[in-house]
């Protein structure tokens, strides 16, 4: 089996989408079969990759910038896939990168997948641009339409997508690193390494800064809390994207509020296993893989009840959920957990124990076997 998988976003990019792609080729890489993936140009801060990604030119997507909006050169990608040959092929986005895959694929009679990450819909109402979802949903039911099988993240995304007259949809899950998040860490010296005061109550964000994360609702909540239990608590935001200059503007002199930028690697994990409490009021995630990893790291998470974040965290026991874009609920669970370590010690558990079961080689072990019924199936059905 040879696969081409088209992807308007992919490592070394940052985003979950991106890294759930990357760890996907090596793994099928792994397993001796042969990957072939389409992908845009990486950002100038990543001019060293060398994955061996097909890349190709590309400018930012409007609305979700870790996509990227490509051209592709018709003379490269024919002969790349010429000389690769695939026998499936998985569109994982549906822009330009995506759009080519597939087209490719109908016209050569090749089995075709895709994937679906992303609730772009939902994305549209906080930009006010909310009448475009009709047209957009209706775009992408055409997209997929035409795929033997689409791979959702979750129950949840699935859901959303059946009124729209998705064809076959499969839940491919997400896994964790066992050997990157854990809980052992030295917190003094890892929240001192990041400037923070180890004595703080230390209440994490990580994630992607724009509206449709909903991080206003996380400052409210910070904010709407009692002066003197203010006091006590660090509210620290690992991340970038377009509102960081606009909250970091917003933050006045002696808020206990540390806006850390982007943070990764061995870093991050330290991060995770440091803080106190995981807080991610996001309603708009298909998966939420940053829940998964704070999971693992032993810390507790409070979440929005909605989508995939919803799907991985029990209330009250793996975790805690809070109505949508609540700011008042958030800001009372992060009051009771403060007060309540046993709590939170048994949502930390609780939530380690759910992220262990969770194993990238499964995951990836099922969706082969998908890739592979999907081919056997294509050519019984040339012999019919």
């Amino acid at each position: 089996m040879r696969v081409a998988l088209f992807t308007d976003t992919y490592v070394p990019e940052v985003n979950g989408v991106a890294k759930t792609l990357g760890r996907w080729a090596a793994y099928l890489e792994s397993q001796g079969v042969a990957c072939k993936v389409f992908a845009p140009t990486a950002e100038e801060r990543f001019a060293a990759d060398r994955s061996s990604a097909e890349r190709l030119f590309s400018v930012p997507f409007l609305l979700y910038p870790e996509c990227k909006f490509a051209l592709p050169n018709p003379i490269q990608m024919k002969k790349a896939l010429r000389d690769f040959d695939p026998t499936i092929v998985h569109v994982a986005t549906p822009f330009n990168i995506g759009f080519y895959g597939s087209h490719y694929a109908k016209k050569r009679g090749i089995p075709l997948v895709g994937s679906y990450h992303t609730h772009f819909d939902q994305y549209l109402s906080y930009y006010k641009l909310q009448w475009m979802e009709p047209v957009l949903m209706k775009y992408m039911s055409w997209f997929y339409a035409d795929c033997l099988k689409v791979y959702v993240p979750s129950r949840s995304a699935k859901d959303h997508l059946t009124p729209y007259g998705f064809p076959e949809m499969e839940i491919w899950g997400r896994g964790i690193a066992a050997d990157q998040f854990g809980p052992g860490v030295d917190r003094d010296a890892a929240l001192r390494s990041f400037g923070i005061d180890p004595s703080s109550f230390v209440a994490l964000y990580v994630g992607r800064l724009a509206a449709e994360k909903s991080v206003d609702i996380l400052f409210e909540a910070y904010r709407s809390l009692p002066e003197d239990e203010r006091a006590g608590i660090e509210l620290v935001v690992a991340g970038d994207g377009p509102l960081y200059r606009e909250l970091a503007e917003s933050i006045v002199p002696g808020e206990r509020i540390k806006l850390l930028g982007f943070v990764e690697g061995r870093r991050l994990a330290e991060l995770y296993a440091a803080s106190d409490v995981f807080l991610f009021p996001s309603a708009t995630e298909t998966f939420g893989n940053v829940v998964l990893e704070a999971m693992a790291s032993g810390t507790p998470v409070v979440g929005a009840r909605a989508g995939g974040v919803a799907d991985n965290v029990r209330h009250g026991d793996t975790g805690w959920l809070c109505p949508p874009r609540d700011a008042a609920a958030f800001a009372a669970a992060l009051s009771t957990l403060r007060r309540d370590a046993a709590l939170r010690e048994r949502l930390g558990a609780k939530g380690l124990a759910y992220a262990r079961e969770q194993s990238w080689d499964l995951i990836f072990q099922g969706l082969l076997i998908s890739y592979r019924g999907v081919v056997r199936s294509s050519r019984e059905a040339l012999l019919v």
